[in-house]
């Protein structure tokens, strides 16, 4: 009996010097990827002494707000409203996003729910298409958006964005964990396929199609258009901070506050959906 206690309490005691090594572990790494992070916050509120001092300091010693007063006489000055650049930028990421998400639920529903001729070609195609990079198509997007007439407009990133294959990758894996009775109970009690569609599957899917806005979110509001839009009234709010980043030394200080301003808004996304990208990474939701 007092062996077998003894044993018992030696297994604890590992067990929880695993766990606590594993979490320490952990906690280092989850340190480690937040300084850069923590270096552009601090960086935002440096003097410019502070930000070309050798060697960099991770924390700011003497905090100012002369950065952002910076940015603000800046954009004030600039002839196209700085409003103007939150509105190109807020509209081409809403309606990349919205239209994207519609057709990559809609394409991915057939492939994961139907049989039909050329589906496991289709499949294939975007499979292979994930191993593209933007750069490698940028040329032949260009081509089609000059031949239909959109350069220079908000629909030649917008377009573009709703063929986003890893969207259309990502919903028909996660649809196809839907059990297919559920379906046909539906298809018995008369829903059509449309009903089924919107009533059924896309809010089984939920936590993919979060993760898409989150993934195309980022994708888009980092976007400046650079190539497609050439008007300066319709220029992202990107494109208005690698002006300001191009100014030299003496803007520096400004440069560090567009760069958190710009980061700040992804981070604060992610932070109150990261819970629903977290279930779909690890591929959870019904199964047959």
């Amino acid at each position: 009996m007092t062996f077998s206690f003894r044993l018992r309490k030696k297994r604890v005691n590992r067990s929880f010097l695993g766990s606590f090594s594993l979490f320490a572990l952990l906690t280092l790494f989850g340190a480690f990827m937040i300084l850069p992070l923590v270096y552009a916050v601090n960086n935002a509120f440096k003097p410019l002494d502070e930000i070309f001092m050798f060697p960099p300091t991770l924390f700011v010693r003497n905090p100012t707000m002369n950065n952002f007063v910076d940015l603000i006489n800046l954009l004030g000055n600039s002839w196209v409203p700085f409003s103007r650049y939150i509105f190109n930028t807020v509209f081409i990421t809403g309606m990349g996003i919205i239209g994207h998400v519609l057709l990559a639920s809609a394409a991915a529903y057939p492939l994961a729910k139907h049989r039909f001729p050329g589906k496991g070609f289709m499949f294939t195609i975007v499979v292979l298409s994930l191993m593209f990079t933007p750069a490698v198509t940028a040329i032949p997007t260009y081509m089609i958006m000059s031949w239909i007439g959109l350069i220079d407009t908000y629909w030649a990133v917008i377009i573009p964005a709703f063929s986003y294959s890893l969207g259309l990758y990502l919903m028909k894996q996660f649809m196809e964990q839907i059990p297919d009775v559920l379906l046909e109970a539906a298809k018995i009690d008369g829903a059509s396929e449309y009903r089924i569609f919107w009533s059924i599957v896309m809010p089984n899917v939920k936590p993919a199609w979060l993760t898409l806005i989150i993934l195309l979110f980022q994708i888009l509001w980092g976007s400046d258009g650079n190539g497609f839009i050439y008007s300066e009234q319709l220029k992202s709010l990107h494109f208005a901070a690698n002006q300001i980043v191009q100014g030299g030394i003496a803007r520096a200080g400004a440069a560090a506050a567009v760069a958190l301003i710009l980061m700040s808004v992804p981070i604060t996304l992610f932070v109150f959906s990261q819970s629903r990208i977290i279930e779909t990474m690890a591929t959870s939701g019904m199964k047959d």
